[in-house]
């Protein structure tokens, strides 16, 4: 048999995983001791994983996070309000798969960006589509989109992420334009998609942020009421890591 030309074939239909595996099994004594449903599961659980790893790093890719986070990495010895068990529940991402929202608010410092990023890249391994923005870099590229003509595109693109990141809200007053397009935005996603949101304000403060009252109303109706809340307190993490 060519296996050569069968490991070119395997490329040419882009069944790269399938390849490697194959390339490995044909090179080594593992030919011999595997049966014929065994070698096939393998094969498969290689092209499998491979366009999996592929998918993943794409995902992560285009979230464009502010930084690499996991579960692993926080700390719960730190005493800053945090439930684990609720965070652990989080983790599984039931709650997204049900387009519930999530707030996580405190003092600067004390986590609520990597908290949110570490709930962001666990989304992204199951292969949910998620975005990252701070606040004011949303607004921003919502002013830019409907100066240029792409507002609709721009909009239709975030209303189809499963998981919107929006960190630090809060940081600046909202001007009557950006409330409309702030109102538009989480009116498509309501009910359909995920929303975190983080902000040393707390969310009884949330409504001062906006110029526009009604509106404010509407948009902090849509996302307080019935979502998820994390409340940090505490001193901040950097002073730790000195």
């Amino acid at each position: 048999m060519n296996t050569n030309a069968t490991f070119e074939k395997l490329h040419t239909m882009r069944l790269h995983g399938f390849a490697q595996a194959y390339r490995e099994i044909t090179d080594s004594t593992q030919e011999k001791n595997f049966s014929l449903d065994e070698c096939i599961a393998h094969l498969i659980e290689a092209e499998y994983e491979d366009r999996y790893n592929k998918k993943l790093k794409r995902l992560i890719r285009q979230a464009r996070f502010k930084q690499q986070a996991s579960f692993e990495q926080i700390n719960f010895n730190q005493p800053r309000g945090m439930d684990k068990n609720m965070l652990l529940r989080l983790q599984q991402g039931d709650w997204i798969k049900k387009s519930r929202d999530l707030i996580i608010t405190g003092p600067t410092g004390v986590g609520k960006s990597f908290i949110a990023c570490a709930l962001g890249f666990q989304a992204c391994a199951q292969e949910l589509k998620t975005m990252y923005f701070t606040a004011n870099k949303l607004l921003d590229r919502m002013t830019l989109a409907k100066a240029d003509g792409s507002y609709f595109k721009f909009m239709d693109k975030i209303a189809k992420t499963k998981l919107l990141i929006i960190d630090d809200f809060g940081l600046k007053q909202i001007d009557h334009k950006q409330c409309n397009m702030l109102l538009d935005l989480v009116d498509e996603r309501h009910g359909s998609s995920s929303t975190i949101i983080t902000s040393q304000l707390p969310v009884k403060s949330w409504f001062d942020c906006f110029k526009e009252p009604t509106v404010a109303d509407a948009i902090l109706d849509r996302l307080t009421n019935g979502s998820y809340r994390i409340e940090l307190q505490g001193e901040s993490m950097r002073k730790f890591r000195k």
